[in-house]
């Protein structure tokens, strides 16, 4: 959100809003907005976002009573109704995953039994979205759970941010808005200016977007081709597919965990000649063994969101942090309103 005097672009989207023009177009109940104890800090910053709006220049994350037992069993308690509300429940899956996966669960319920009129679940991060298909014999598709499980919990909608393939839409049988850190990490890497740029994929299955990169910034497109040997952590670099001979390179992906494929992908484009080297990427996972192989790769900025926390001993001097929550922020109220989320996109 930007100053309310000021017509101004909403951050990760190709929207301008001004306040004034805004009606309000209420569908549900009041909103309600509750932040799960995988991210408090951005639910603030979304309801902070939300606050600069005059019709909702109230609005508090609801109160509730989290407790873990002796056997591990968790236990909600909501502090205050939600009946007839339309209740925005924001819960990334950040470690440790399954314990905030079943809180969130735990909390849906809750919601439920407690009469809301509406519950949406904002997922920033969602989890086991890379198991989308059977690419194995005998093996699940965690995905398609994931979807059936926040169904039956008794969420009427979901949001998310960049999931690891556009199929996971189709698992879920509610609306949903699968949004995109997109045009904030791409709007963050054009003010730069970098000079001699070259967008590089960090492997095929990401090569639609590396050209939605290279065409976004007006510049080359390369691709580091790899292979995964059968039950490898990590997988092979094999070769690249492009020019980056004394240019600067921008590595783009959508998550980083282990960082194996970065490492792979930094070596191979500096052994082609490449000057400086920039990633950007939407969900900081990062296993502690992440975090010890980006310090070593001396690249000249890590560029991500806060789609996940990122604890302080985790953070490298070269990482740039860009909040999706004013991007939230205009959904949740959209959706809220019963307007176009698609305008926000030009869609």
């Amino acid at each position: 959100m930007q100053d309310p005097e000021t017509p101004d672009k909403v951050p990760g989207t190709k929207f301008n809003l001004t306040y004034d023009s805004r009606e309000s177009r209420m569908q549900f109940g009041k909103m309600k907005l509750f932040a799960g104890s995988a991210c408090p800090a951005l639910g603030q910053e979304i309801t902070d976002n939300i606050n600069l709006h005059p019709y909702y220049a109230d609005l508090q994350l609801g109160r509730y009573e989290r407790t873990m037992f002796s056997n591990e069993n968790i236990f909600i308690k909501l502090n205050e109704s939600v009946r007839g509300r339309d209740v925005y429940l924001i819960q990334t899956m950040a470690s440790p995953v399954h314990e905030n996966i079943m809180e969130m669960f735990i909390m849906i319920d809750a919601l439920k039994r407690d009469s809301a009129w509406r519950i949406n679940v904002v997922v920033p991060y969602m989890t086991y979205t890379r198991s989308d298909k059977k690419d194995q014999p005998r093996v699940p598709i965690s995905a398609r759970l994931m979807a059936n499980l926040i169904e039956t919990a008794g969420a009427d909608r979901y949001m998310t941010i960049d999931l690891h393939s556009g199929q996971i839409q189709g698992f879920f049988n509610i609306p949903g808005d699968a949004l995109t850190a997109f045009y904030l990490l791409s709007d963050y890497v054009r003010q730069k200016n970098i000079p001699d740029l070259v967008v590089v994929a960090t492997d095929l299955g990401f090569a639609k977007q590396g050209r939605n990169w290279a065409a976004t910034l007006r510049t080359p497109l390369a691709f580091v081709e790899k292979r995964r040997s059968d039950n490898a952590e990590h997988p092979e670099a094999l070769a690249l597919i492009g020019d980056v001979r004394d240019k600067n390179v921008l590595l783009v992906d959508d998550e980083v965990n282990t960082a194996g494929s970065i490492v792979n992908a930094v070596n191979v484009v500096r052994e082609a000649g490449a000057k400086d080297i920039y990633f950007a990427f939407t969900h900081a996972f990062l296993a502690d063994q992440a975090v010890e192989r980006l310090k070593k790769l001396d690249l000249k900025e890590i560029i991500f969101t806060n789609t996940l926390p990122l604890p302080p001993h985790k953070r490298l001097p070269n990482m740039t942090v860009l909040s999706i929550a004013p991007l939230l922020a205009e959904v949740i109220l959209r959706a809220h309103e019963g307007r176009s989320v698609g305008e926000l996109f030009k869609e």
